[in-house]
């Protein structure tokens, strides 16, 4: 239920871009600079583990927030990317109990592919692979001390512009990204958090 906004935004898109009709061309590809601005959905996979040999069972909640991204297309269909944001803050239940709460700041970098690169089409689909870190900050628990530590992981990326003009687009894109973080209670290693979001976005691309 919790990742119900990654089809729907997606979709949506796509079906913007479908029913937009213009005979104007846009050139679109290698040294454009761009940023994209959005609504980004931090969601997080269900059952995310379990602490201190199972007595906590941990659900890390979904937080909304907005986040940006730069980028740099070096080749007509190739270009990188790198999602940043401000921290997103969420609340984690353990045993269904809200006792718990971390910031994590989820820098993530993707080699892009752009399959219509080049082109003069409007809509421009694209698909990224690539490399989070993940910082955690101002953990706190209920029941004691909590530390969580720096995560690197894999992450995947879709996503689609639709051209508005030589300069603006619409965009929706989504990431999965590979966030696993050990966590200790008190001082004491107390077992491993998977949070594994999927992270939606919504909003506008500006081209340099």
């Amino acid at each position: 239920m919790r990742h119900r906004t990654v089809p729907t935004l997606l979709a949506a898109g796509l079906a913007a871009a479908t029913l937009a009709t213009s005979s104007q061309a846009f050139a679109y590809g290698a040294g454009d600079f761009f940023t994209r601005v959005g609504v980004a959905q931090v969601s997080p996979k269900s059952n995310n583990g379990s602490l201190a040999d199972g007595a906590f069972s941990v659900d890390v909640q979904n937080k909304t927030d907005f986040a940006f991204t730069l980028g740099y297309r070096f080749h007509d269909k190739v270009g990188i990317e790198l999602l940043a944001a401000l921290p997103f803050k969420h609340d984690i239940e353990l045993n269904g109990d809200n006792l718990a709460s971390t910031k994590h700041l989820p820098p993530t970098l993707t080699l892009q592919y752009y399959p219509m690169g080049g082109t003069d089409s409007r809509v421009q689909p694209y698909a990224g692979v690539g490399i989070n870190y993940t910082r955690f900050s101002n953990e706190s628990l209920a029941i004691g001390d909590l530390d969580l530590d720096n995560s690197w992981g894999i992450a995947g990326q879709l996503g689609v512009d639709l051209l508005i003009d030589d300069n603006w687009a619409l965009n929706a894109a989504a990431w999965y990204i590979d966030i696993d973080t050990d966590a200790k209670i008190n001082g004491q290693a107390a077992g491993t958090v998977e949070i594994d979001p999927v992270v939606v976005m919504a909003g506008i691309s500006y081209r340099f």
